[in-house]
């Protein structure tokens, strides 16, 4: 199994260790908060906390994109994400749909502007 995918023991040690290091945490955070009241004040200050933390980064990577993304204009991802955020609350706050309308708008963007 060498080409396209490289050497299969290796492949398959990388998913192993991948599979291993992620579902030991969500097991473990199965079993804890498994009886957790999700109305519960602790509760809504981690899902506040969150949100704040993904609200910064999304801020950071408008501002000063990394990598590929420094080469889309500005009007472009700040577009986008208002496109994304509009479909969001659209389809009755659906992440997924969301994001894909925002990726659609930065790929159509980029063909478009160049």
């Amino acid at each position: 199994m060498s080409g396209l995918f490289g050497d299969g023991q290796a492949i398959a040690l990388l998913l192993f260790a991948g599979l291993l290091s992620n579902e030991v945490w969500r097991m473990l955070g199965l079993a804890i908060g498994g009886g957790v009241d999700e109305n519960s004040e602790f509760l809504i200050w981690v899902r506040a906390v969150a949100a704040a933390i993904l609200a910064g980064v999304i801020a950071q990577i408008l501002i000063s994109p990394p990598g590929a993304l420094a080469t889309v204009p500005g009007v472009v991802r700040f577009g986008a994400v208002a496109v994304g955020a509009a479909v969001f609350i659209a389809t009755r706050r659906s992440v997924f749909a969301g994001v894909v309308a925002g990726e659609i708008v930065v790929l159509a963007g980029k063909w478009w502007m160049g």
